[in-house]
Parts: structure tokens; C-alpha cells; sequence
């Protein structure tokens, strides 16, 4: 009996410690900087309402950079701070891209190879899913599934109705939804779309499929004839290196972080991704009320208007 008493007793403590001792999943949380006219591209506004409703998230806790890649000053010079990264479960990046991507920079696509390896997550969303093909392309495949190819994938303004949705936790109490933005589709998924999970989908029109879209207007021809077959919004994969990632190409209006199965959507997808539980019935968070929508915004100052060219001055007489 008393042997079976310390077996309890001792059960009981390793219980007791492991609650204690349980370390928090660590999200660092990357919005870019200025970018767009107002009230699109809001980086930082939209980072701000989403980790405010993570924080009462159990077992998560959230490090949000703004303005882009995580800096600090040496020597009177500004270098890069991937400090902020160590302890991280997870990297989420909510930025523009292309060329000038952020995480493509001085040696960070390393950096966050080096995060990969260990079984970081690394999610991307919007315009932080179009890298170049050589650089980051590779990466993106790998870590997230696919990215966005310039004249391969496609970014029109359209109504995208998802009517249905698969059972993932990262769906979890979602309902099915309509928003319009700039929803890129025609991805540059991994070969097959192998170990690729299809999160988002619906059925572009012929109408949109036709453009223009945003840039570059296009139309092209591949998408066009296409027309008729469903595309993937926003897709998320498990990887064997045990992280996990994902993609959403939605974003580009702020105000839809008002439509509440949006914003849990990406809610889920980001406690997913850091391996917090996610409850059966999704993450629930609070309206987004018209006064907190426009907290926060970046300070977009209108283009100056260009001078009126010179005339010359008129003839006198003939």
C-alpha cells in the first residue's frame, strides 16, 4: 500500500510539474511596412486586431514585429535582430513580395531555413506568397505548400463565395462565407500538389477569369481557358520535418477583418500553425467594430499632384 502511495504521490508531482514547466507555443507575427493607398495592405493595422484576439488563447503567446523584418542598431548601424526568432513554433509573415520580399533579404531566407529544419511553422498571407521562382519559390513549395508566380497565377478583384469547407482544425467553427479582394489563384503548387490541403476554394467566373486583373492586367490565355474549374485560395500542408504552413491569398482590403469567418479562419490558421489546440468550435473573438477598423492604419499621405506642365508664353502681334 505504501509503495502504491509514493507511485500515486509521485505521478501526481510529474503531473504537476509538466503543467507548470509547459512552456507557451511562441508565434513571432511579421507585418511589413507602408504600402498601398489606405485601408488596402493595412500590415500593421490587421497584425494589431488579429493578435489581439490570440491573447487569450491558451498555451499561446505572441510576438508581433512591425514594419517589416525585425531590426535593432549596432555601432550606429541598423542590422537585422533574428533574436527575436529563438524559442519561436512558429513564423507568420503579412506583407507585400515579389522581388522585394522581405524574407528573401540579406541572408534571412537562411534564417528561416534554418527555423524549417527544426519544425517551425511559416505561414504567408496575401501578397507574402509571391516570391520569384529562384528566389524563394523553391522555399515556398517546401515550407508552405506553393506560391504566387507572376503571368502563372493571377490577381483579379472578385466576390469569392466558398460554400464549402473541409474538415480541418483550422475550419473549425467556420461557416461558410462571401468576401470580395484581390484572391490570387492559379498557385505555383509542389508537383501534384502533393501533401497540398485545400482550405479555400471556389469557382472564379468567366467574367474574372476574362480581367483585368491588377497587375499585370492581363488577361492570359492559360487562365482563360481554365475557365469552369474551381481554385484554391488558401491551402495548408504538414510537413516532414513535423512544422506545418500555409497560404492565404485574401487580405488586401482590411475591412474584411469585419467578416467574423474570415478573421477566424486565420485565427485557426494561426494557432494551427504554432501546434496550440484549436477548440472544436474555432476560435472565438470579438466584432470588429467601424471604430476599431480604422485604429491603427498606416499613415498613407496622397501623392502630391504633378505640376501642371509649362506653357509658353503667348505671342504678341503677329
Amino acid at each position: 500500500m505504501k509503495s502504491l502511495s509514493r507511485v500515486l504521490v509521485l505521478a501526481f508531482a510529474t503531473c504537476v510539474a509538466a503543467q507548470l514547466g509547459a512552456a507557451d507555443r511562441k508565434l513571432v507575427m511579421i507585418a511589413g511596412p507602408v504600402s498601398h493607398p489606405p485601408l488596402m495592405h493595412e500590415f500593421r493595422a490587421g497584425s494589431i486586431l488579429l493578435q489581439k484576439r490570440l491573447a487569450v488563447v491558451p498555451g499561446l503567446k505572441t510576438l508581433l514585429i512591425t514594419n517589416g523584418w525585425p531590426t535593432k542598431v549596432v555601432d550606429g548601424k541598423t542590422v537585422d535582430d533574428n533574436s527575436v526568432f529563438e524559442g519561436a513554433d512558429a513564423v507568420f509573415i503579412y506583407s507585400d513580395g515579389g522581388g522585394k520580399h522581405l524574407a528573401v533579404q540579406n541572408d534571412r531566407l537562411e534564417v528561416l531555413r534554418g527555423l524549417v529544419k527544426k519544425g517551425v511553422g511559416f505561414g504567408c498571407a496575401h501578397y507574402a506568397v509571391e516570391v520569384l521562382p529562384l528566389t524563394g519559390g523553391v522555399e515556398w513549395k517546401e515550407w508552405i505548400g506553393g506560391f504566387y508566380e507572376t503571368a502563372f497565377s493571377c490577381n483579379p478583384i472578385w466576390d469569392a463565395n466558398y460554400t464549402e469547407l473541409p474538415n480541418h482544425p483550422i475550419t473549425r467553427g467556420v461557416k461558410p462565407f462571401q468576401t470580395k479582394d484581390e484572391w490570387y489563384f492559379n498557385m505555383r503548387f509542389r508537383e501534384g500538389k502533393k501533401g497540398v490541403t485545400d482550405i479555400l476554394v471556389a469557382t472564379p467566373s468567366d467574367a474574372v477569369r476574362d480581367g483585368p486583373y491588377v497587375h499585370p492586367k492581363g488577361p492570359y490565355p492559360h487562365i482563360q481557358a481554365a475557365k469552369g474549374r474551381p481554385e484554391t485560395m488558401m491551402w495548408a500542408v504538414e510537413r516532414p520535418d513535423g512544422g506545418r504552413g500555409f497560404g492565404f491569398t485574401g487580405g488586401h482590403f482590411h475591412l474584411n477583418w469585419q467578416n467574423d469567418d474570415q478573421r477566424r479562419l486565420i485565427l485557426n490558421a494561426l494557432v494551427w500553425l504554432a501546434k496550440a489546440d484549436v477548440p472544436l468550435q474555432g476560435i472565438d473573438s470579438a466584432p470588429v467594430s467601424d471604430e476599431e477598423i480604422r485604429q491603427n492604419l498606416d499613415d498613407k499621405k496622397p501623392k502630391a499632384p504633378a505640376p501642371a506642365p509649362a506653357t509658353a508664353p503667348a505671342k504678341v502681334g503677329g
